[in-house]
């Protein structure tokens, strides 16, 4: 990284130089002879000046990846510009010249050096008038030059920061599409394995529990995979923001925790991490919470009726429903707010999911729509096979409503 080059857009080292160049050697012409002095020589320096830049520079495009053939070209520049300068102080506005290939072709720390030497031609320039017989006018030119040295490097040294932040920026991004990629493989892989398993689970007592697997597994590591890629998205777009980087990736491993212990739990058929210690409306609002804060839309959660226990297969079923309609409102709706109401009837619990995005044509779930589907028809098994019912209410523009209920066990309220 320390030895890195710094480019620069072609039309400034391609434009700059030699524009320079001809102004100067422009200027000269009318300057020597109001002084009745031949422009000749001046003329000549300028033409090697020319020549040495298109020779060594403009026209070897390859050299530029060669340090020693770059440091010979830089170092015969600048000789050169000294001798211009020595011979008419006007040439020091061809410095700019100079800065610009000690940035071009000289590596960190020989930019450093390159755009002292630059700095020193400047001084001299500036320093034309003064006498240098006396220890006086030496300090006065050391001051020049210093004047000219100390901010030129002090911006080379903050240019170089910037560009080792750049390359770190890059890297990062580059490891996290790396991540992405990987990411992408274990997904292709799982599904490959998953489709085996669908092959080989057609004996009789095998269906079951494959339609079961497949629910939970949609329910808790594709949703689980879904929102670590988002977060590692978001993480790539922070930009020079490392506090924010750093929230988007803790989000993306506390998502890669939590699904770990839901694909745990789905194997050995244990209750689902917010049921274990709480009830159903406590752990729906746990649910709807952690989804707020991580998409930064507005739920609110309502309880109605009389709480009281359900049946551990119900909670389940409608704890899922909530989380699969939270996931499609997160990944199809473009809402700013959602509803979700829990609502204990006479015979029956039923658990409403509204929000105010944009809609869909329920008649349209097939074609494309049907990769979306699976989600909703997984809600669908889960709730019919508790003799409950799923209605799904939706328009363009108008928003979306999931409307689950099961019965409900005739058991005493809660306290």
């Amino acid at each position: 990284m320390d030895g890195a080059v710094t480019r620069l857009p072609p039309v400034v080292t391609g434009v700059v130089p030699y524009a320079l160049l001809a102004v100067l050697a422009v200027v000269t012409v009318p300057i020597r002879w109001a002084h009745g002095t031949s422009p000749a020589v001046d003329l000549a320096l300028c033409a090697l000046t020319a020549v040495w830049m298109l020779g060594g520079f403009t026209l070897r495009p390859a050299w530029r990846e060669r340090p020693p053939a770059m440091a010979v070209f830089f170092a015969g520049l600048v000789v050169i510009m000294m001798v211009l300068v020595v011979r008419a102080p006007w040439f020091g506005f061809f410095t700019p010249a100079g800065y610009i290939f000690a940035f071009e072709v000289l590596p960190w720390p020989w930019r450093q050096v390159g755009v002292a030497s630059v700095a020193v031609v400047a001084g001299t320039a500036q320093s034309y008038a003064v006498d240098m017989s006396t220890v006086m006018g030496l300090v006065t030119y050391a001051a020049v030059v210093a004047a000219n040295a100390i901010p030129m490097c002090a911006f080379a040294w903050h240019a170089r920061r910037d560009d080792r932040r750049n390359e770190e920026r890059l890297r990062a991004l580059e490891e996290a599409r790396e991540a992405n990629r990987r990411l992408e493989e274990t997904l292709a892989e799982n599904a490959a394995l998953y489709e085996r398993l669908v092959a080989r689970a057609r004996e009789a007592g095998v269906h079951d529990e494959r339609q079961r697997m497949a629910r939970e597994i949609h329910d808790t590591l594709a949703q689980g995979f879904t929102g670590i890629i988002s977060q590692l998205r978001a993480a790539e777009q922070a930009g020079d923001d490392p506090a924010d980087r750093r929230r988007h990736l803790a989000a993306a491993a506390g998502l890669a925790r939590e699904s770990l212990s839901e694909a745990r739990r789905s194997v050995d058929a244990l209750r689902p991490e917010p049921l274990r210690a709480a009830r159903l409306e406590e752990a729906l609002a746990s649910v709807a919470g952690r989804w707020s804060d991580l998409h930064g839309v507005p739920v609110r959660v309502t309880t109605t009726g009389t709480a009281r226990s359900m049946p551990p297969e119900a909670e389940v079923a409608l704890l899922r429903a909530a989380q699969e309609a939270l996931a499609n409102v997160a990944k199809h709706a473009g809402a700013t707010r959602v509803g979700l109401t829990l609502s204990y009837l006479e015979d029956e619990v039923a658990l409403d999911v509204r929000d105010d995005g944009s809609g869909f044509d329920p008649a349209r779930l097939g074609g494309d729509a049907a990769r979306a589907g699976f989600g909703l028809e997984a809600m669908r098994q889960r709730i019919e096979g508790l003799s409950g019912t799923l209605a799904v209410e939706s328009e363009p523009g108008a928003g979306t409503g999931i409307s689950a209920r099961v019965p409900a066990a005739r058991e005493e309220a809660c306290p």
